[in-house]
């Protein structure tokens, strides 16, 4: 038995196979219309790679290593896979000129090969990748916290919408969404792991929005680790430091915390500075989009990511993510959850 999976005990999937297949669909068609227009986004169409070196590709965590290749047209210059696509969704707000308070958003096709195998992570990353640009004064926890509220909005209706398709399927979501900061995290359960902590406020609440990811807390560690280059995680705000945060579910049938989206408002330059300073990463002001936005050459804006497979596995009340995605999986993994009715595509 691999240490990551989780066996919910006599699991069934309540729909078969066929039905989930049209299920994926539905849900990802009704999502993304119903996404737009709540956040006033446009669709664009984004790139499956970039150049390496032009710091467009993002780090995450800072320790993936991106998928790369060299190109044989072009003098073998180096291109990466993305990991996802938040400073190049910053570039295109720019080049299509988006005005504030509109935006756009796209689907974002990723490989991260570092990923650890479980129910809810694959080595392919799917998810829709947005961004809308914002004011100056906007750039605030109350403007945060009322974009959350839209998109978990969305979030409650598209799993309305699934359980009139499928009546078996009950809804699982509370009617609001608990914002708690990780600093008070800390302070509530200092003796609990990060991931624990939020198992434990996830469970109470089922559905919250932990504020500040990435900057250190009162033990000297951070909630979760945050590139430097994208989310603010070290503006002051009343709680704590941080303008981002992660919006996490309760999971019943996994028993644990399902995360659905990461998100936050984006550096500005006087942050990009500073964050990049505290991670040990200041010469990345020389690179291409950095330059740009130490030039003043970028709007000021919010966006994140939002995983599709993570929905709908969510949605439709799968045990493993690989149910409605086509991966690639240990054999003793897929065997392990054919035994359990857990049959990965």
């Amino acid at each position: 038995m691999f240490k990551h999976l989780i066996i919910p005990k006599d699991y069934m999937s309540i729909i078969n196979l066929e039905e989930t297949q049209r299920a994926i669909k539905d849900i990802k068609f009704f999502f993304q219309e119903n996404l737009a227009a709540s956040l006033n986004l446009r669709r664009v169409t984004a790139p499956i790679f970039v150049k390496s070196g032009t710091g467009i590709n993002d780090d995450l965590n800072g320790v993936e290593k991106p998928v790369s290749f060299f190109i044989k047209n072009l003098d073998n210059i180096k291109a990466e896979i993305i990991q996802s696509l938040a400073k190049w969704k910053r570039l295109t707000l720019f080049d299509l000129n988006i005005k504030e308070g509109e935006g756009i958003y796209t689907d974002m096709n990723a490989i991260r090969p570092d990923e650890i195998l479980d129910n809810m992570h694959s080595l392919y990353v799917d998810q829709w990748d947005w961004e809308r640009v914002i004011s100056r004064e906007e750039r605030n926890l109350d403007f945060l916290k009322d974009v959350v509220k839209r998109i978990y909005g969305v979030l409650k209706k598209t799993e309305n919408y699934v359980s009139r398709l499928f009546p078996k399927i009950k809804s699982f979501l509370p009617e609001k969404i608990t914002f708690i900061h990780a600093e008070e995290l800390e302070e509530k359960y200092p003796k609990l792991t990060p991931r624990e902590r939020e198992d434990k406020v996830c469970k109470e609440y089922e559905a919250v929005f932990i504020i500040g990811v990435g900057a250190n807390l009162k033990n000297g560690k951070p909630h979760d680790s945050r590139a430097p280059d994208y989310d603010d995680w070290t503006t002051p705000t009343e709680k704590g430091l941080g303008l981002n945060g992660d919006i996490i579910v309760w999971y019943p049938i996994l028993g644990k915390t399902f995360e659905l989206s990461s998100m936050g408002i984006r550096v500005d330059k006087e942050v990009l500075i500073k964050q990049l300073g505290i991670t040990g990463n200041s010469e990345r002001k020389k690179l291409f989009f950095h330059q740009k936005l130490l030039n003043d050459e970028l709007p000021l804006c919010i966006g994140g990511g939002i995983g599709q497979s993570r929905l709908c596995t969510y949605f439709l009340r799968k045990a493993h993510v690989g149910e409605v995605q086509s991966s690639i999986w240990p054999e003793k993994m897929k065997e392990e959850c054919k035994k359990n009715n857990i049959f990965l595509l």
